[in-house]
């Protein structure tokens, strides 16, 4: 251990730049205060996990200025022995393990200061995902945010230097397509009864339970035409800027979110007024 102690800190980002706090009662339903991205800063370096864990100068990440700064301590620990921390932890922390919701950089940034420091990071920046999720659009989100994880994990977006290198030649399989679901054993049945010649007193019966049916099917999934809309609209937007290759595809995809974000806070602006 180090007899010069060093200070830690977490620098909190906003991938929203506003548009979170602005737009999520009417995107949501529910208020958001923030996107959050989180980087530990330590040794005048800045750690963090985007498609790898990466390193880069403190102030020199492509996020910009953070919108708040928390300290979370002194660390006794030495650079090299940090350093080799990493190294060990670097194959749980590739593109290939990122996942929006429950292995992101926040999480990343949680174990980091609890080894530095033995504490974590604000439950309020690791409870997001799970303030998303509850929120009314959730059950819309989800699958959205499944379609953006394969793009991202199936696309070779140039990326910044990684602390710890990857294979360049690493084959990431393609995501696998959803199966089709199966009619449940009561629709079959209800199928294969109406094959049968029913009774003239039984079509009244029929057309009600139809119509039953119908309304279930419609409660079940409430939010059907607008999840897919919603999706093609983020895919379309992720494609297009990806295209211009000028950004790295966790960027592109938070930069889409953000435009159909935008986009409907808009609509829904105009229609209110």
């Amino acid at each position: 251990m180090a007899e010069e102690g060093y200070k830690v800190v977490l620098n909190v980002y906003d991938l929203s730049n506003g548009l979170a706090r602005q737009l999520s009662t009417s995107f949501l339903g529910k208020p958001i205060e923030a996107i959050w991205h989180t980087g530990v800063v330590v040794y005048g370096n800045e750690y963090f996990f985007g498609g790898g864990i990466q390193s880069l100068p403190a102030g020199r990440t492509p996020y910009g200025r953070p919108v708040r700064v928390v300290e979370l301590g002194e660390t006794h620990i030495p650079q090299e022995v940090f350093e080799d921390y990493l190294r060990d932890i670097a194959p749980r922390y590739t593109a290939e393990t990122y996942r929006l919701l429950s292995h992101n950089c926040n999480n990343f940034s949680n174990e980091v200061a609890q080894f530095l420091v033995g504490a974590g990071i604000p439950d309020y920046i690791l409870n997001l995902p799970a303030e998303v999720m509850s929120s009314p659009m959730g059950p819309l989100i989800m699958p959205m945010i499944q379609n953006l994880e394969s793009t991202l994990r199936s696309n070779a977006a140039p990326q910044a230097t990684q602390f710890v290198p990857t294979p360049a030649s690493v084959s990431v399989p393609p995501p696998s397509q959803p199966q089709p679901s199966k009619p449940s054993s009561t629709t079959a049945t209800g199928a294969a009864a109406g094959s049968s010649s029913p009774k003239r007193g039984d079509k009244a019966d029929n057309a009600k339970h139809s119509e039953a049916a119908s309304a279930g099917a419609a409660a079940v999934d409430p939010l059907g035409g607008a999840r897919g809309k919603v999706q093609e609209e983020v895919m379309r937007e992720f494609a297009a800027i990806m295209a211009s290759g000028t950004l790295r595809a966790s960027e592109a995809a938070a930069l889409a979110m953000r435009r159909v974000m935008e986009r409907h806070g808009n609509a829904t602006t105009m229609q209110q007024g």
